[in-house]
């Protein structure tokens, strides 16, 4: 029996930790791109993208940034350029969705609901510029909105982009939303889901709770209509569930968005590292590692 296929997405640099969490986050539109084309030369098929501002490496949405981004990547790899629907605090749908309109990529993501987003645990260390430590502080009052006619309009736009949602639920009730809006037309079967865990504030980052999400999905949707993986905040969240994902049929998200270290006692110096660790595992569980072609062809794009 042939091993079954898996893809692995890379998150970036992510839209809520800061780079004094760790020399490694690429800040400038360069060092993303060239992270993201390590990444995809490790075996990363898809790169998930979130921008920043150059000069102080604090999270940002702007559309230029994410023009340079995106068009940097694509002339140096084949990956599937993945940037995030998130935006930034204030930002309206249609702000936050410019770069699907506006850019038209294959995917992005998709965020299926509101939830408290705390990032204040995060310890200051010395090199953090004094906006960071506020930056996280600021989070103990952070709500990621996303309400029901977010939802429905930003479902209009993707369609109207022919951009593939990658559909973010964080915990439970974010997969009832998503039922809702199957419910009104507005997913496209056969959909792709990554389960986030081990946010404060949504789901915990634990198998179980990987698990459960995974049999509520099934139960709404049934197995054969949406293609999943899992993304681990943290360490070992995000090899445990990779390796998880892998165990029940699902693919994997590794990244310096999630999590900084490669193992406990050593942190990650590059995507590249968290990448190569996470495809190391496939084989020993008879999965294999596919490229951006045969990814394409998995998720329908």
């Amino acid at each position: 029996m042939s091993a079954a296929p898996v893809f692995l997405s890379c998150a970036i640099t992510g839209g809520m930790s800061v780079p004094g969490q760790s020399s490694a986050i690429p800040v400038t539109p360069d060092e993303i791109v060239g992270s993201a084309v390590g990444a995809n030369t490790a075996g990363a098929a898809i790169v998930h993208v979130h921008v920043r501002e150059p000069q102080t490496g604090r999270p940002a949405a702007d559309l230029g940034l994410f023009k340079e981004v995106l068009a940097g990547i694509g002339e140096r790899c084949d990956a599937i350029v993945q940037p995030t629907s998130g935006g930034g605090v204030g930002m309206s749908i249609e702000e936050r969705a410019r770069v699907v309109t506006e850019c038209r990529p294959e995917m992005a993501t998709f965020n299926c609901g509101s939830f408290n987003f705390g990032i204040f645990q995060v310890r200051p260390r010395p090199e953090m510029a004094a906006w960071e430590i506020e930056y996280l502080e600021s989070t103990r009052d952070y709500v990621f909105r996303n309400t029901f006619r977010d939802l429905y309009r930003l479902s209009e736009l993707f369609r109207e982009a022919g951009t593939k949602p990658e559909y973010e639920v964080y915990d439970v009730g974010h997969l009832y939303n998503l039922q809702h809006l199957a419910e009104q037309g507005l997913v496209d079967e056969p959909f792709h889901v990554q389960f986030v865990l081990g946010v404060l504030g949504a789901n915990a980052g634990t198998i179980e709770q990987l698990v459960h999400m995974r049999r509520t999905a099934i139960s709404l949707f049934g197995e054969e209509a949406f293609t999943w993986s899992a993304a681990g905040v943290g360490y070992p969240g995000q090899f445990h569930l990779a390796a998880t994902a892998l165990m029940l049929g699902g693919h994997m998200r590794v990244g310096l968005e999630d999590n900084l270290r490669v193992t406990e006692a050593v942190r990650a110096g590059s995507n590249a590292e968290l990448v190569e660790k996470a495809t190391t595992l496939a084989p020993l569980l008879d999965r294999l590692p596919v490229g951006a072609a045969e990814t394409r062809a998995l998720l329908g794009l």
